[in-house]
């Protein structure tokens, strides 16, 4: 039996109003659902990567389902060049559901450092930029996007070698005591060693020397590395070489003169 074309146009018509309704109803139910995004958090992990976590609360108190709800991140240094990104991605939200989730990335803070040294030893920030995206009632594209800073507080701010002190030993060699300070302005705790070396100003290495650390974050520490160096190769100038480890990075060497 044939439809009649006056019914095909009926239904033709019953269907683009279906389309305009669902799409209008789907939009307008947009205003219902609430992103909330929690307080950015930032720590180590048990691999000593430096994590980013991100709260996300979704509330769905519109008419339709919420699909695809997709949370993406990039994290760049001061100059834009790329650390890590990550996303995350919640494949459906009911209306009338709450959901909960944690937006997490990791970096290692090792390969940070040793492409700017500023992080180690000035303080900067991160800039960090989020892009959402999700589909009203499972059809319809949605998608937006912000920008952010977080601050960084550099390990070793304002880190200092102060000026040899000699004491006799013996005949042949002086005690050397050399002085380290710096602020630790980082969210986590330092443990490690510093190793010294010493040169003279025609370039000899008159002496070498290794310390523990312990800087406890947002605090000053204040030590010494104490070795012995030839009397005979002793001058008033010449400079260090210095190298840090730790379980988070290494770094070193770095130049520091004295004299």
């Amino acid at each position: 039996m044939k439809i009649p074309i006056r019914m095909i146009g009926i239904a033709t018509t019953f269907f683009w109003i279906f389309l305009i309704a669902f799409s209008v109803s789907a939009a307008y139910s947009a205003k219902d659902i609430q992103f909330n995004f929690g307080d950015p958090q930032t720590g180590m992990n048990a691999d000593n990567e430096l994590f980013f976590s991100l709260p996300i609360t979704i509330v769905n108190r519109g008419f339709y389902n919420i699909g695809n709800f997709n949370v993406t991140s990039r994290i760049a240094d001061s100059d834009g060049h790329e650390i890590t990104r990550g996303s995350t991605l919640i494949s459906v939200i009911r209306k009338g559901e709450e959901v909960t989730a944690s937006h997490d990335l990791t970096f290692d803070i090792d390969d940070l450092l040793q492409r700017d040294q500023e992080y180690l030893f000035n303080d900067s920030e991160v800039r960090i930029h989020e892009a959402v995206g999700l589909r009203l009632a499972e059809v319809i594209p949605v998608q937006a996007e912000a920008n952010f800073t977080l601050p960084w507080g550099a390990p070793l701010y304002n880190f200092a070698i102060g000026e040899p002190q000699y004491s006799a030993f013996n005949t042949t060699h002086f005690r050397a005591t050399v002085p380290i300070s710096f602020e630790n302005h980082a969210f986590f705790d330092l443990a490690g060693s510093i190793q010294l070396r010493m040169y003279n100003n025609v370039g000899t290495r008159t002496g070498y020397g290794e310390t523990a650390l312990v800087a406890a974050q947002h605090a000053r520490y204040d030590g010494a590395v104490e070795f012995y160096v030839l009397i005979s190769g002793v001058t008033p100038n010449g400079r260090f070489e210095a190298c840090l480890f730790s379980p988070l990075f290494n770094y070193g060497p770095w130049v520091i003169p004295y004299g």
